[in-house]
């Protein structure tokens, strides 16, 4: 029988307490905000509101409206503004209200937060994180639903990292708050209402920010997903195991840099692997993984790497954004044709 951290997360010790992800993203950011005074969190209606999921709830009314601070409804001042103050010595922590809102602060990320701790030749760091909530799934209209990592990715200078369930939003985002570089962190937003233990007692996370994690240990075949796309695969590999066939999956978390030598582990191990994302497949990170794997695991690999992605279109409408979603159906099919060759 295979392992699965969802299981141990089930078995959780007593210092843990059951939190929705958004829940769990709210008691990260207020340990941040407690443990460090230089800590400002920013954005559209994050402080009276809470956020437009109520992720920033109650922070404004325990820690005042100089450190919770809601903003114009402006992207690219917003961000302008989370650079200078980083530059003062604050660690800001910006909310992008929705996904295909952040266009409009795209000069400022790729220009300035990726860029200028190398035009300063190492003498100024940038600790910004931007949080966006990511992906589709809610049946939201245009530019509430979409999955733009691969812009940032592509974009040195900047840390991507990405949760999928409670425990590793309320490690994670204390983490991106910590590190000195620009990290953009993908909040899915269809899982915010999903519940899983979170040791909130704990003195350290069970893991380092850009580890990726082996959630189901398999043979047969290899799934590499992120965010929301985790608790898809994990369900699909519970079915496929009803036909008798054992699938790993690994939640990649660290978008860039990517946790490759997990992923190569897992694939000589098993031979096979299939790359799940809510993003459109051309140049996606389905892509550059399957570049990687092909150049480190080609003797090993029994199987071309596969991608059950979005399709290469605008997001659709979302009376039928469930064609254009990855699912069980679409991930078990991609594993029979892997192990048909």
């Amino acid at each position: 029988m295979s392992t699965t951290t969802a299981t141990n997360r089930d078995q959780a010790g007593a210092g843990s307490t059951q939190l929705t992800m958004a829940k769990a993203l709210n008691a990260g950011l207020r340990r941040a905000l407690e443990t460090d005074p230089k800590v400002v969190v920013m954005g559209l209606d994050v402080g009276r509101l809470g956020g437009v999921f109520r992720v920033t709830e109650g922070l404004q009314k325990d820690f005042g409206e100089a450190r919770v601070v809601d903003t114009p409804l402006a992207e690219s001042g917003i961000v302008g503004t989370a650079v200078g103050l980083a530059l003062r010595g604050y660690r800001p922590v910006v909310e992008i209200q929705f996904d295909g809102f952040v266009y409009p602060a795209f000069d400022h990320i790729t220009s300035q937060l990726a860029k200028m701790h190398a035009r300063a030749l190492g003498k100024i760091t940038l600790p910004v994180v931007i949080r966006i909530p990511c992906g589709g799934g809610i049946g939201a209209v245009e530019h509430h639903s979409e999955s733009n990592e691969a812009y940032f990715a592509h974009s040195a200078g900047l840390k991507l990292v990405t949760c999928s369930n409670a425990e590793d939003a309320y490690w994670m985002i204390q983490q991106a708050i910590a590190t000195d570089d620009p990290v953009i962190m993908f909040e899915p937003k269809r899982r915010y209402h999903d519940r899983g233990p979170v040791d909130t007692s704990a003195g350290s996370a069970p893991r380092t920010l850009f580890e990726a994690a082996v959630l189901r240990s398999g043979t047969r075949a290899t799934i590499a997903c992120y965010g929301p796309m985790v608790k898809t695969c994990l369900q699909a590999a519970a079915a496929a195991e009803q036909e008798g066939i054992d699938l790993e999956v690994i939640d990649l978390r660290g978008l860039n840099p990517l946790d490759m030598p997990v992923l190569i582990e897992s694939v000589r191990k098993t031979g096979r692997l299939i790359v799940v994302h809510e993003a459109s497949s051309f140049a996606g990170l389905g892509a550059e993984i399957s570049a990687q794997i092909t150049q480190e695991c080609f003797y090993h690999l029994e199987a071309p790497v596969l991608r059950v992605t979005g399709y290469s279109i605008p997001y659709p409408p979302s009376k039928v954004e469930e064609a254009f979603l990855p699912d069980l159906d679409r991930i078990l099919d991609a594993v029979d044709r892997s192990l048909a060759y």
